[in-house]
């Protein structure tokens, strides 16, 4: 018979006990706070915002200010010379925010916090309409569906991901209640909702706008011009889809700290220091600096600003002259880029918070409603009206924006004479098409530093005129960007069904809406 230690009993109950009381609560004790699994929405929407801006504004400086002529590069002229690779950005970087921008559709779907859903719609709509005119045809109805086991998504056409981001920016304008629950973490409009919901339907505008070669807008927008109440517009400056920076991180101006390298890379465009020149157009002063060699400080004189062709090579464009004199040629004789948009290693001038990133402003939404006025899409306003309002709102801006950065002598030297709107090149005559070429014109101007906008406007309207330089390796300015080597390493069923539906991963074919 087995005898039992009858001492032994309550040191073994006692450790029981102990092991029993260790292990409640041990997950809750083990999770990782650095590591949430579960997030509210307000902690998600500033990095979506921030990560977006930033990424538009980074291919505004690499991409669209050259290719749309308002600057050239007179060394590294790759990107000056259609010299270009397949893009990773905007791809990457916009996918990777699009989970977190769909983590904000479900958690206010469960929460039904409208507002934040409202807001992650626009953030994707925007960002689907930049991607997809920058691509084509895109993963869409698949997209972000890794948890639901699709590794491999489908690539929608452009028109039927047209038709999903009309329908989410309709259901935002919807969703979106100034009266409603507030938000927290809207770095862009600091929480005003009326200020998402008129940029959702002046985004909705510009997009009918884009499509209007395919599908006529006219019902469309003149829904939302017929009633303000339900569809609310852009109505002044102080409405801009514009991320303003903050003097520090996390929030500080990317490119005000971090391109201090090739800030002398880009230089004003002779195309775009012709065309303002033409017109007496004094945003030149804040578009660019007078050459080094003129010694004329901050502001000079229309002379002391000078451009170099676009798409040269390396060492035809370092040493080019604009006088044509071999002794007076290089970097000291062609202006920089204006000092509002330079950067804290460049100049000592420099201002963190002059510059703000644009997604859309009041100035383009008046372009777009000056053209759907007057091609008849529209019967509200006047396309005079629109067409001065897009023009002097964007003088506006620019002085308002110097004067933040303590600019004032370059802010003075902006506003418009009075005779400017009174000239041949810009008063509202001619015939359609030249007033359609004056408003794609001021657009154009207008749209300097807005991500890839101009370029995307450009393709359909084909204002202003564009050419290849000397050194550019195709005679035709590019009409999209070339997929990710991943996408087509990765996903080459889809990838190549994509290729053999859109046409030629190459930078000539174009995308649906483009048939000009």
């Amino acid at each position: 018979m087995k005898k039992i230690n009858i001492k032994a009993i309550p040191v073994a109950l006692a450790l029981a006990f102990a092991v029993s009381a260790c292990d409640q609560g041990f997950e809750e004790t083990n999770v990782n706070p650095n590591s949430p699994e579960a997030v509210p929405a307000s902690l998600l929407l500033p990095t979506v915002i921030r990560k977006g801006v930033s990424e538009t504004a980074g291919l505004a400086w690499g991409y669209g200010n050259v290719v749309m002529q308002y600057s050239a590069k007179i060394q590294f002229t790759n990107e000056d010379r259609y010299n270009w690779g397949p893009a990773s950005d905007p791809y990457d970087p916009f996918f990777n925010s699009m989970r977190d921008v769909q983590n904000i559709i479900n958690i206010s779907e469960e929460s039904g916090e409208d507002n934040y859903k409202g807001v992650a719609l626009v953030m994707k709509s925007w960002m689907y309409s930049v991607m997809t005119d920058t691509y084509g045809d895109l993963p869409y109805s698949q997209a972000v569906a890794a948890k639901s086991g699709v590794n491999s998504p489908v690539f929608d056409t452009q028109s039927d991901i047209y038709a999903g981001i009309i329908a989410d920016l309709e259901s935002a304008n919807t969703l979106l209640d100034p009266l409603g629950a507030s938000i927290e973490g809207d770095i862009l409009f600091a929480g005003d909702i009326m200020l998402w919901k008129k940029f959702a339907n002046s985004l909705l505008l510009r997009i009918h706008m884009r499509l209007s070669d395919r599908i006529d807008p006219s019902a469309a927008m003149q829904a939302i011009m017929s009633d303000a109440s339900t569809y609310p517009i852009m109505t002044g400056n102080e409405d801009n889809a514009a991320l303003q920076y903050l003097q520090d991180n996390p929030n500080q101006q990317p490119l005000y700290t971090t391109r201090s390298g090739s800030f002398d890379e880009y230089r004003l465009s002779e195309n775009m220091e012709d065309i303002l020149k033409s017109l007496n157009d004094n945003r030149i002063y804040a578009y660019a600096q007078p050459t080094t060699n003129s010694g004329a400080g901050l502001v000079g004189a229309l002379d002391d600003y000078q451009g170099v062709p676009n798409g040269l090579a390396d060492e035809e464009a370092l040493a080019y002259s604009p006088s044509g004199e071999a002794d007076k040629g290089g970097s000291n004789y062609i202006s920089r880029v204006g000092l509002m948009f330079s950067c804290s290693a460049c100049d000592d001038l420099a201002s963190p918070i002059a510059r703000q990133s644009i997604l859309m402003s009041y100035s383009e939404l008046q372009f777009v409603l000056a053209e759907a006025r007057e091609r008849g899409f529209i019967s509200t306003g006047d396309a005079e009206t629109y067409y001065t309002n897009g023009i002097q709102s964007s003088f506006d801006y620019y002085i308002s924006r110097l004067d933040v950065g303590g600019y004032t002598d370059i802010s003075a030297a902006v506003a418009p004479d009075a005779t400017y709107f009174t000239q041949a090149d810009v008063a509202y005559t001619g015939t359609q098409a030249e007033l359609l070429e004056k408003i794609g014109t001021q657009k154009w101007i207008a749209l300097f530093f807005s991500g890839m906008e101009a370029w995307f406007d450009w393709r359909r309207t084909g204002y202003p005129t564009i050419t290849p330089g000397a050194g550019a390796v195709q005679s035709t300015v590019p009409v999209r960007f070339i997929y990710p080597t991943d996408v087509q390493a990765l996903n080459k069923d889809n990838y190549d069904a994509v290729i053999a539906r859109q046409g030629p991963d190459n930078l000539n074919t174009k995308v649906w809406w483009d048939i000009n």
